[in-house]
């Protein structure tokens, strides 16, 4: 076997797959004014309501330099707010508006709509999403 073909990648497909999926997320979260990141910030708000900037970008494994951005933008559409925390002014809360709780009625049918356009089915989808997530548990756990 020829380990530097790009068939014999494992990346590749992870990063086509990527791609086609958000390409087929993108005209469903145009319509509610949202790109793929702000919509991954608004999953984690919609389930926590209010979060650290430090622990949002370890939920999303993303740094402070991408965050800042998709946060001001979300601030300026009124879907959240961001202040210092009571608890200790180093950290500045993230906290999800009425309006930015309003959207997720919206976002409720896209993870069906999007196995659908993936032409495949829940129990499919939901193992490949097992097998990723063990991936990322030994990422997580080696620190790499």
């Amino acid at each position: 076997m020829d380990i530097l073909k790009l068939e014999n990648q494992v990346c590749f497909p992870v990063y086509a797959l990527s791609r086609h999926i958000t390409s087929l997320y993108r005209p469903h979260l145009e319509k509610m004014g949202l790109t793929y990141p702000q919509y991954l910030v608004m999953l984690v708000l919609w389930e926590h309501h209010q979060v650290t900037v430090k622990e949002l970008g370890k939920k999303l494994w993303l740094d402070s330099g991408t965050l800042t951005p998709l946060l001001k933008r979300l601030i300026e559409n009124g879907l959240v707010t961001k202040n210092r925390s009571e608890v200790d002014e180093r950290l500045v809360d993230i906290t999800i508006t009425e309006k930015g709780k309003a959207l997720k009625e919206q976002a409720l049918s896209l993870p069906y709509t999007l196995i659908k356009e993936l032409e495949t089915d829940e129990e499919q989808f939901l193992m490949l999403k097992a097998q990723i997530d063990k991936l990322l548990e030994v990422k997580e756990s080696k620190n790499i």
